[in-house]
């Protein structure tokens, strides 16, 4: 149980920094778009758009990536803890 529950862990942090790296691009001068970057997007953005659908960006400000990560961030959190709890029942 231990080996899953540290597989999720480092599966979902992997991906909270995708979505941050994903956001940095421009100001790190990272062309997302270019060949051996594609698979970035592809990998985050459907789940930015859908979180884009409920909070559109204001004006130049675009929350989802921020949204994402404290999501993602609570996801596993309470995922890693009730594994943890099923893998030690009281």
């Amino acid at each position: 149980m231990e080996i899953l529950i540290r597989a999720i862990q480092a599966a979902i942090t992997l991906y909270m920094l995708l979505i941050l790296l994903r956001w940095l691009a421009p100001w790190i001068h990272l062309e997302i778009h270019a060949r051996r970057w594609r698979w970035i997007p592809a990998l985050t953005d459907p789940f930015l758009n859908q979180l884009r659908r409920i909070l559109p960006p204001l004006g130049p400000f675009d929350f989802a990536p921020l949204i994402a990560v404290l999501l993602l961030w609570l996801a596993r959190t309470v995922l890693v803890q009730a594994l943890t709890q099923a893998g030690h029942p009281q």
